[in-house]
């Protein structure tokens, strides 16, 4: 019998009619509707996670082409929140059905060109570093601020663009760090820095801290608070080289042959330190961006049936989020923070990495005084969702409006979340209405902690 139209070998809907089990999961009993922030507020069956898998089954059986442009528009305006993933009694794998659903209408039709733009720069060290300059100097000099305040409404992409660039800044208030060292770069490969047991006699591990794109351009901070908490509760860390973007942003686009050919890179970086000699290998891949680390989880099932799979999955096992392996661990208390806090969890934490209390547990165990509280709906997408917020800005304003006065409500000195995207989301979400609330990382804190 003859494959349904783009469903042959190399068809366009392959990779998705290759997911036949995976797709006949779902029993469309509607459990996922109240999770979905699209369909919560649109209202709109086609709009749902269940509907978006009839859709999916459709083009995967051939009864709609791939480049349609229902499928399209319905798939695009899906967050990829996975907030539907735990409220599912079949336990369908809907993040991985979404990648490859954008994967059959990329090769149908293409991706845009902006995020085709977006994502051959987080793709290229080369790019990546050239625009992460630019973006420090445009945020340094105060230029974003000025674009976000006196550009036109006609140009809303460009004034949330210059919004979340502003929102990176770091936060210079009275506990602001001063200097730290850095874990990530591209030192060479078994480099080791720190160690020894704290105060209390746990044992400390052998880490290693992935440096990320986004994280290592705009976020170093983050990287150094997380490397400065990591010493400090006894761990020593590998710093390893040759490290890549996670892919995560490729996948999401449906570009799965790009986050492929990421994700091989940094399995090549990091197989002495899984699979290597005893001598050489780390106990944890420790991530401080919530959605690289639900990615690097997926590496496994990324390359399922390819010879990579069985060291991609090693590589998987050993990643934890920075939060996660300090609650895990035990975390050390430092110095007294005043200061009142609004707790937001990044979806591909809570929902992907099934983490969310993490950052809770970490921050009230290492900071006295800190007085943290979860926003009202701490579990529901800020409307990031990646680039999500950039490349579909007026699909996501609503969400995002929700979400800034939820934090808001909390009247916080600071709201503090797991993942840049989230952390640059709210943060131009808050100054677009005119607050300027610091958004700030958690591992930040705890870093203004235990420093002397």
């Amino acid at each position: 019998m003859a494959n349904p139209p783009g469903t042959r070998a190399g068809g366009p809907a392959a990779s998705l009619a290759a997911e036949t089990d995976r797709l006949m999961a779902c029993i469309h009993c509607g459990f996922c509707l109240d999770a979905c922030p699209t369909y919560t507020r649109a209202g709109d069956e086609s709009d749902s996670p269940r509907g978006r898998i009839y859709l999916m089954r459709a083009v995967a059986e051939g009864r709609i082409p791939a480049d349609s442009a229902a499928f399209r528009l319905h798939l695009d305006r899906c967050l990829g929140c996975r907030a539907c993933e735990p409220v599912c009694p079949s336990g369908v794998e809907y993040g991985f059905l979404l990648e490859r659903g954008r994967d059959a209408i990329a090769n149908a039709g293409g991706i845009p060109l902006l995020e085709r733009m977006l994502l051959a720069t987080f793709g290229s060290p080369v790019l990546n570093t050239i625009a992460g300059f630019l973006a420090r100097l445009v945020r340094g000099s105060g230029l974003a601020g000025l674009i976000r305040r006196v550009a036109p409404a006609r140009f809303a992409r460009l004034r949330i663009a210059a919004a979340m660039l502003e929102a990176s800044r770091p936060w210079n208030g009275p506990q602001a760090p001063q200097g730290g060292n850095s874990a990530g770069g591209d030192a060479p490969g078994g480099d080791v820095t720190g160690g020894g047991a704290p105060d209390g006699g746990r044992g400390g591990q052998r880490v290693t801290v992935f440096d990320g794109c986004v994280q290592k351009t705009l976020f170093s901070r983050v990287n150094d608070a997380t490397a400065d908490v990591l010493r400090y509760n006894g761990h020593t860390i590998v710093n390893v080289g040759g490290q890549r973007c996670c892919g995560a942003l490729h996948a999401h686009a449906g570009a799965l042959a790009g986050a492929r050919s990421l994700a091989r890179r940094n399995l090549d970086a990091f197989a002495p330190f899984v699979s290597g000699a005893d001598e050489d290998r780390v106990d944890a891949i420790i991530v401080n961006a919530a959605g690289c680390g639900a990615m690097m989880k997926q590496y496994g099932a990324l390359f399922e049936g390819q010879p990579e799979h069985e060291l991609a999955s090693a590589v998987a096992e050993r990643v934890r989020d920075s939060a996660m392996f300090l609650a895990e661990h035990g975390v050390r208390p430092g110095r007294p923070v005043a200061l009142k806090v609004a707790w937001d969890s990044p979806c591909h934490l809570v929902h992907g990495q099934r983490a969310g209390d993490a950052p809770l547990e970490m921050l009230r165990a290492a900071v006295p005084g800190l007085e943290v509280i979860p926003v009202p709906h701490a579990d529901e997408c800020c409307g990031g969702a990646g680039i999500h917020g950039l490349t579909h800005a007026s699909d996501s304003q609503g969400i995002l409006a929700d979400k800034v006065a939820e934090v808001r409500s909390v009247g916080a000195d600071m709201a503090v979340t797991a993942n840049p995207g989230c952390i640059m989301q709210i943060g131009a979400g808050l100054r677009l209405s005119g607050d300027r609330t610091p958004v700030v990382h958690p591992i930040e804190v705890v870093g203004w902690s235990c420093r002397p």
